[in-house]
């Protein structure tokens, strides 16, 4: 009889999850600075550029899954150190694209697939390995945090770069320290998980639990919830600052701006963790939603300013990716953590296919109409549905038949 696996301790997971999260989520969010520069450069369009960032966060979401399959499998070890080459390579191919189809390819699919390989759904089935259920929220909440804390940290460095070596200098530079992940995922190097480990004994095979999850209402209502969240969200976070130019406010306001965000995410995101061991988890994501939706009311309505968007930044940032934490805890808390990987990327895929309409729809309507305006309207209606659709959201862990235990 083997002897039970040894969990990894509380802070290597977080240390290393955070700080790889940190670097993936902290160099995409400043794609957005991107947009001016490369489309003059090249000659394209604003939808050139939305369309390729669109892409990558569909590949991002389809990627997800799978990659929450092996992590789930195999461990999250060498699905994160893959993900960091295809970082890297799609960075590179980012820099030096001549054409609209290179462009989408490396900028949509290569990074879209690092993405999925180094962010919350791989990180977050270590910790759901790894953490008891009483810490489990909060845990969740502090490698949101560490994200938030990456697009403080890596939207005005990103800007900088930009600046001072030239845009395509500067995604190199980017791409040499997406490499960095790479010894990050030692420290995520769970036992059981390696080439001589038999398969890990569960309840449920796959496809067990994928039949289980969609035909369980309150799953469906938390994707639902998510696709809005991925909608809101890359939509202010890539076209924000051509907004704001356009309006006639400095580059520097949306670089500060996206810093604010990422600032004050840092807060946002540990404060919902903390909330979801106390309080029911369906109450803040409708919260969250629903103060979104009034916080852009109140941006549009209000007199256009560096202090408004400031404001709107601190604002939108506490909210920005505070559903994180809630709403994976909740799919841990319903269904367990043996497939919770592969479950997060389907909730998560569902988040990547609003953020596919929000950044395209955005350059699509722009190039239509010469404004921004219909995608923010949207947006607000968008933030009062998923309010509502959680509310009846059900945490309690789902009751199952005791069976014996499945090996895929």
């Amino acid at each position: 009889m083997t002897a039970p696996r040894q969990p990894l301790s509380i802070a290597q997971v977080l240390a290393c999850g955070a700080t790889i999260v940190t670097l993936s989520m902290g160099i995409r969010h400043g794609f957005g600075l991107w947009l001016q520069p490369i489309t003059q450069a090249q000659g394209w369009t604003r939808e050139t550029f939305a369309f390729a960032i669109a892409i990558q966060n569909l590949v991002w979401g389809v990627s997800g899954i799978f990659a929450g399959m092996l992590a789930d499998r195999f461990g999250a070890f060498r699905v994160i150190m893959g993900g960091s080459v295809l970082y890297a390579a799609g960075l590179a191919g980012m820099a030096y694209a001549n054409t609209p189809l290179l462009f989408s390819l490396s900028t949509g699919v290569l990074i879209g697939m690092a993405q999925a390989g180094t962010t919350y759904a791989v990180i977050y089935g270590v910790i759901g390995r790894n953490v008891s259920a009483e810490k489990r929220s909060w845990a969740m909440g502090v490698a949101a945090a560490a994200g938030s804390f990456g697009q403080f940290l890596m939207v005005p460095t990103e800007g900088y770069l930009i600046s001072n070596l030239g845009w395509q200098e500067a995604l190199v530079t980017l791409g040499v320290a997406s490499l960095l992940m790479i010894p990050l995922a030692f420290g995520l190097r769970e036992p059981g998980f390696g080439a001589a480990a038999t398969a890990a004994k569960r309840e449920q095979t796959i496809a067990e639990a994928l039949r289980e999850a969609f035909k369980y209402p309150s799953f469906q209502l938390l994707m639902a919830g998510y696709f809005v969240c991925g909608f809101q969200v890359v939509f202010i976070g890539v076209h924000m600052p051509s907004y704001l130019k356009d309006k006639g406010l400095s580059p520097q306001v949306a670089s500060y701006a996206l810093a604010l965000i990422g600032l004050f995410n840092v807060f946002g995101t540990y404060v919902a963790g903390v909330l979801g061991q106390k309080m029911a988890k369906r109450h803040i994501l409708a919260f969250i939603y629903f103060a979104r939706a009034l916080a852009i009311s109140v941006f549009l309505l209000a007199p256009l300013s560096p202090l408004s968007v400031y404001v709107f930044a601190s604002v939108m940032g506490f909210l920005w990716l505070s559903t994180v934490p809630p709403t994976n805890a909740t799919v841990a808390q319903i269904f367990g953590v043996a497939h919770l990987s592969m479950l997060g990327g389907f909730v998560f895929f569902s988040h990547q296919i609003g953020s596919f309409m929000g950044v395209w729809l955005g350059g699509y309507l722009y190039d239509k109409t010469g404004s921004y305006d219909i995608v923010w309207y949207i947006a607000i209606a968008l933030g009062v549905f998923a309010a509502l659709v959680n509310l009846p959201v059900r945490e309690a862990p789902i009751a199952r038949t005791p069976r014996s235990v499945a090996t895929a």
